[in-house]
């Protein structure tokens, strides 16, 4: 079953009397448990199409289904309760609030949805657990590497049970071991956890890590083809 599909997707930007067309005509569909990458030279419009999907943005044209809602249709306030139900984001620099240890920053997702405090912090302890990181809960991101930051992170995006993960080149400001303990946690919150996942990159080797690889530039598809399974 897809859980997003979009077509004939186009984005538009103005300034003055220049017009962008920073996305033209992307169509694709994407399963439920899929694990996508979407890679593309700076300025082919990866992140522009990683924010519709997360319905950060609207297009400026195009129809764009998300679990069969039309998002395209939705104002923004309900465009707001549609990502707050379905999607977890994961971002390259964190956005973690400094002065909230791991624990508060992994509730934040769950205060918008009116949970009370008991069930925030028994939601976000599981979250943290799941990422190995229960044994910080009470540090602030200071006081934690940038794999451990990024890990906290990917507990607030996992915390609400979304059915979709967007990572915005979620190890771009990472080292390479904590960047690989980063895209095994992908890998098995894909497979164990059933969620889909959908990253944006620009690096070969953690675009092989889906098991799919969406190929943009100058905001066209210009391939869209499976990851082949390396031999061990």
């Amino acid at each position: 079953m897809n859980i997003i599909r979009m077509e004939n997707i186009s984005k538009l930007y103005k300034s003055g009397q220049l017009q962008v067309e920073a996305l033209k005509n992307i169509s694709f569909e994407i399963k439920e448990k899929e694990f996508v990458s979407i890679m593309g030279p700076s300025g082919s419009g990866k992140s522009t199409l990683l924010n519709i999907i997360g319905c950060l943005d609207h297009a400026s044209g195009g129809t764009y289904e998300l679990a069969g809602t039309k998002v395209d249709k939705l104002n923004d306030s309900k465009m707001s309760q549609v990502r707050n139900l379905f999607i977890g984001f994961v971002f390259q620099s964190f956005h973690l609030l400094p002065r909230m240890n791991a624990l508060k920053n992994v509730e934040i997702p769950l205060i918008y949805r009116g949970m009370n405090s008991k069930q925030r912090r028994e939601l976000a302890e599981a979250a943290l657990e799941q990422v190995g990181l229960k044994d910080r809960m009470n540090h602030l991101p200071a006081q934690l590497s940038g794999g451990q930051q990024q890990r906290v992170a990917i507990a607030r995006a996992i915390v609400g049970n979304p059915s979709i993960i967007l990572a915005d080149e979620p190890t771009g400001a990472l080292d390479s071991k904590s960047g690989e303990m980063i895209m095994e946690l992908f890998i098995e919150l894909n497979e164990k956890k059933s969620m889909t996942i959908v990253q944006v990159t620009h690096e070969e080797e953690i675009a092989e890590y889906g098991k799919r690889i969406i190929r943009l530039v100058d905001g066209q598809i210009v391939s869209d083809s499976k990851v082949e399974e390396k031999n061990v």
